[in-house]
C-alpha cells in the first residue's frame, strides 16, 4: 500500500470488508472494532485491538471481514527513515553534529504482531485526535512518526532479551530461531480457533516439531498447545460478556466439536462453566 517511499503517511480508514494485495514499505498496522489478516513470505498474522504488526518493506496481502465496521490506523515510513531515528539515539552528540547524515546500515525489525503498550497507545491515540488539523508534511506531522519511531525502535531493543534466553551459541543462530518462532507464535494466534496440528505449525516455521516446542517455550514459557488455550479463553470470556451469541454459536467460533467440550475446557481453565461466568459478569454490570 505504497504510496511514495520518500515520505511518510497515514491510511485512516473504516471498513467490514476489505482486501488488498502488493508491495507496500516499512509499517506500522493497527486496528480497533476489529481485526484484519495479514499474509507476507514470512507468515500469516492477525492483529487485534490491543496489539500491533510490524511490517518491513516488502510484498503482503491484508483482509478484513467483519460483521462490524474496524477502523483501520496505518502509518508508513520513508525510506531510511528507521535508520536515521536509531543513528540519533545511538551516536554521540559529537558525531551527530560533525555528520549529522551519515549513512547507516539497514534495520531488520522482527516482523510479528506486538502488545501495543501504553506510551505507543497513547501516541497513537493523540495522533489520530489531532490528525486532522495537522498539515501533511508539516513539523506537528513529522514530530509524531519520530515519536512513534522511538517507540519502535525501543521494543525492538527490548525484544533482543528475549533472544538472549535461547539456547543457541552464535547471536545470527538465535535471531533466525527467534523469528522463526514468532512466526509460530502468530499462526497460533491467527488460527486458534481452528483445528491446528503441530506438525503444520512447525511447517509454517520451518523447524521440527521437537525443535519448535523446545525453542518456543523457551521464549514464552508455555507451548504452543497451552496458548491455544489461552487464547480460545480470553476469547470465550469476551463473547460471554455479550448477550449477543449464544453457547452453540460461541462453540463453532472457538472451533470446539460441540458445547461440551468447550464447557470442560473453559471451567478446566477458569474454574466455573460458561453458563456462570455469563450470570456473574451480568450481575457484576448490573452492580
Amino acid at each position: 500500500m505504497t504510496k511514495n517511499e520518500s515520505t511518510n503517511f497515514v491510511l485512516h480508514a473504516k471498513s467490514e470488508q476489505f482486501y488488498w494485495e502488493g508491495i507496500g514499505q516499512l509499517s506500522l498496522k493497527t486496528f480497533f472494532n476489529g481485526k484484519a489478516h495479514y499474509k507476507t513470505n514470512k507468515g500469516f498474522f492477525a492483529v487485534e485491538e490491543n496489539r500491533y504488526l510490524l511490517l518491513n518493506e516488502g510484498e503482503y496481502t491484508i483482509s478484513i471481514d467483519e460483521p462490524k465496521v474496524v477502523e483501520s490506523f496505518c502509518l508508513f515510513f520513508k525510506d531510511g527513515f528507521a535508520e536515521e531515528v536509531f543513528h540519533s539515539l545511538k551516536e554521540t552528540n559529537d558525531r551527530l553534529l560533525s555528520d549529522p547524515f551519515k549513512d547507516t546500515s539497514s534495520i531488520g525489525f522482527f516482523e510479528k504482531t506486538y502488545h501495543k503498550n501504553n506510551t505507543l497507545s497513547s501516541q497513537l491515540e493523540n495522533f489520530m485526535q489531532i490528525l486532522p488539523s495537522l498539515e501533511i508534511d508539516s513539523v506537528g506531522y513529522e514530530e509524531q512518526f519520530h515519536k512513534i519511531m522511538y517507540s519502535i525502535l525501543n521494543e525492538h531493543f527490548n525484544t533482543y532479551k528475549e533472544i538472549e534466553s535461547l539456547h543457541a551459541i552464535r547471536n545470527s543462530t538465535r535471531e533466525e530461531l527467534y523469528r522463526r518462532v514468532s512466526i509460530a507464535h502468530d499462526y497460533i494466534r491467527s488460527y486458534f480457533n481452528q483445528p491446528i496440528k503441530l506438525d503444520e505449525v512447525a511447517r509454517v516455521a520451518c523447524l521440527s516439531p521437537n525443535h519448535l516446542l523446545r525453542t518456543y517455550n523457551q521464549i514464552y514459557g508455555r507451548t504452543p498447545h497451552q496458548h491455544i488455550s489461552e487464547f480460545r479463553i480470553q476469547k470465550a470470556k469476551q463473547l460471554l460478556s455479550k448477550a449477543d451469541k449464544n453457547m452453540t454459536d460461541i462453540t463453532f467460533i472457538l472451533g470446539f466439536q460441540n458445547p461440551v467440550s468447550f464447557s470442560k475446557m473453559f471451567k478446566q481453565h477458569v474454574g466455573i462453566s460458561p453458563i456462570e461466568y455469563r450470570k456473574k459478569v451480568i450481575l457484576d454490570k448490573k452492580n
